[in-house]
């Protein structure tokens, strides 16, 4: 934390104490980034953002409000001050919000390590032309929809009157490419990215573009399949979203509120058996990683989900207390709201089988590659999505398919679940090749 800003979070905390505030804290975030797009190898956006958020959040007795202001000057701050208190005593009574004492506050965290690159314009031009050309070089694509290519630095700064002050530091580099394969109404789009936290990290722009040319070309000539009940297959690229709905389920609002369908499951198997899911704030290289909660906590790595047995909901402080617990320090914000539960770096850990193993002995299935809409019910658990991806015969991938729908309940899916060996931690919430038996897949 640099001496200014340091100076800026002291003089806003005292202010608002000088005010009438009973407790406060303040979030600081610097971020910079720089992004360019092409299509068809003509440039069309480069923008880059530099900005500066301050939020301070202040407690008249069980009365809280929020403010946020870019200017950090004296006058501003005492401005923002007077009117966070004076918001504070107008807003309702809520007997679960507050800071954490002052023995629950982390008096020390973990140093993640972030990059140092700062790639320039005409890097990223070169980068962006590159995974374009590579895609558009596979046989068979016709048409760009576009590519991307970006890096970011987001500095957090957070002190409270309850004495936590803290610091870190994230970086971010992506590139990405989508194209069309075929021609007139057969025409076929897929896509392949990469995001890491360190630039060095990131997939040669050629094998991205290559991936993305070849994905969409594999697609052409889909068939529609008949309604039928089977096992579904879900790729990588994807898996990561019934983790996600899980994920959801658990937060410890939902469960507060009681608007979740596994409200009444804690402790018990909600996976099948050998099936263990990881929430992980100090993953090396984690796009999710963080040396604290935003509310001063230390987070620890935790089984989710152990041999299938659910084990823990994701608190905050307030959800927390709502409950009658302790949190799990899982709270997150940003400068104009208060905190929520939110994961760190999920994963679902693999399997002891490759993914052609995992297939082998289906004599037809379908293997899903993209879903739309969001089909979620959080209440239920009733899951429904449109979908695309390949047909399974005999063990193998055999042909495309597209506007098929799967449905089912995600408490009957996790129980007939299972993953293969091929794990790749390359998005923030990630599972491998996962095999669901038993849903209901339509088409004709």
């Amino acid at each position: 934390m640099t001496q200014e800003v340091a100076n800026s979070l002291t003089m806003i905390l005292d202010l608002a104490k000088r005010a009438g505030a009973d407790a406060a804290d303040v979030l600081s975030v610097e971020s910079t980034s720089l992004s360019v797009s092409m299509r068809l190898g003509t440039l069309e956006g480069l923008e880059r953002s530099e900005s500066g958020d301050l939020g301070l959040r202040v407690f008249v007795g069980k009365k809280q409000a929020i403010v946020s202001a870019t200017d950090r000057s004296e006058r501003t701050l005492k401005e923002l001050a007077i009117r966070a208190v004076d918001m504070a005593r107008q807003a309702p009574e809520d007997q679960h919000c507050g800071l954490a004492s002052p023995d629950e506050i982390t008096k020390s965290s973990p140093e993640l390590k972030s990059d140092t690159v700062d790639w320039t314009a005409e890097q990223l031009i070169e980068r962006v032309r590159e995974v374009e050309d590579a895609a558009r070089a596979v046989p068979g694509v016709t048409n760009s929809a576009g590519a991307q290519a970006g890096w970011g630095r987001t500095k957090i700064h957070l002190a409270a009157s309850n004495g936590f002050s803290g610091s870190s530091t994230r970086t971010g580099y992506s590139l990405s490419a989508s194209v069309l394969a075929g021609e007139g109404t057969g025409m076929q789009r897929d896509y392949e990215a990469d995001s890491r936290v360190f630039a060095a990290d990131l997939a040669a722009p050629a094998d991205i573009g290559r991936k993305a040319g070849e994905r969409a070309v594999r697609r052409l000539n889909p068939r529609k399949m008949p309604t039928a009940r089977v096992p579904v297959f879900f790729d990588p690229r994807i898996s990561g979203g019934l983790v996600s709905a899980m994920i959801g389920a658990i937060s410890g609002a939902a469960i507060a509120r009681g608007t979740s369908f596994l409200k009444d499951k804690l402790g018990q198997k909600i996976f099948s058996s050998g099936v263990s899911i990881i929430d992980d704030p100090f993953l090396p290289k984690g796009l999710r990683s963080r040396a604290f909660d935003i509310e001063g906590l230390l987070p620890q790595k935790r089984k989710l989900i152990d041999d299938g047995v659910l084990t823990t909901w994701l608190l905050d402080l307030r959800s927390a207390r709502q409950l009658g617990l302790k949190s799990t320090a899982h709270a997150a914000r940003g400068t104009s709201g208060p905190p929520s539960p939110s994961p760190t770096n999920v994963y679902m850990e693999a399997g002891a089988k490759t993914s052609a193993e995992v297939m082998k002995d289906v004599a037809q299935g379908l293997y899903v590659t993209e879903t739309m809409g969001s089909g979620v019910n959080g209440v239920t658990g009733d899951y429904s999505v449109a979908a695309a991806g390949f047909w399974i015969e005999n063990g193998e991938i055999a042909f495309p398919v597209s506007e098929m729908t799967i449905a089912g309940n995600l408490k009957d899916m996790f129980l007939n679940l299972t993953p293969a060996n091929d794990l790749d931690l390359r998005y923030g919430i990630n599972a491998p090749t996962l095999r669901i038996e038993g849903m209901t897949v339509a088409g004709e």
